[in-house]
């Protein structure tokens, strides 16, 4: 008998389950599974990709969603952290860090004397730019297996998670 596909760590999973407790319907942890298993893996090629900038993921994706901001690459503490998913704690030990490493600087906002934006340097949007192309790489090189029409298919069906996810979460608030 031949398989269709190649076995994977899950498929290994999914089969000790049945074994032990074949009452379960174990469908979802296939796909569970293996995004939490893709995610971790996705997560060492990227900090690979920022490795060769000498940038952290966490940093990585602070000076990114400064610059995807468009000019001047600037947003507020809080603006930055809803962004992200942190807590005002976390982003200001992000910023101060990126601060140090003149990336990116606080500057005060004209209209407001009490407010502060945070801005991409002129050397953090070059390394930036840089390493989101170096990025997209990464992402390229992981996805190489995927026709254009499979990656669409892919993309549709993770939004439609996504969305769920994000349901989920705002009725658990």
């Amino acid at each position: 008998m031949t398989r269709k596909h190649q076995l994977d760590p899950v498929d290994e999973i999914l089969d000790q389950w049945q074994q032990q407790r074949p009452d379960l319907d174990v469908t979802p942890m296939s796909i569970i599974g293996r995004i939490s298993r893709i995610e971790r893996l996705i997560d060492e090629q990227m900090k690979a990709a920022c490795l060769e900038f000498n940038l952290e993921r966490w940093g990585f994706d602070v000076l990114a969603t400064l610059r995807r901001s468009g000019a001047p690459y600037r947003l507020t503490p809080t603006q930055l952290f809803q962004s992200l998913l942190l807590t005002s704690g976390a982003m200001t030990n992000r910023i101060d860090r990126l601060e140090a490493a003149g990336l990116v600087e606080r500057l005060q906002d004209p209209e407001d004397r009490r407010g502060v934006h945070v801005a991409l340097t002129k050397s953090g949007l070059k390394l930036i730019d840089r390493a989101v192309a170096a990025h997209m790489k990464a992402e390229e090189a992981m996805l190489v297996s995927f026709s254009p029409g499979d990656r669409d298919k892919f993309a549709t069906l993770l939004r439609t998670l996504l969305l769920n996810l994000e349901t989920l979460r705002y009725k658990r608030s």
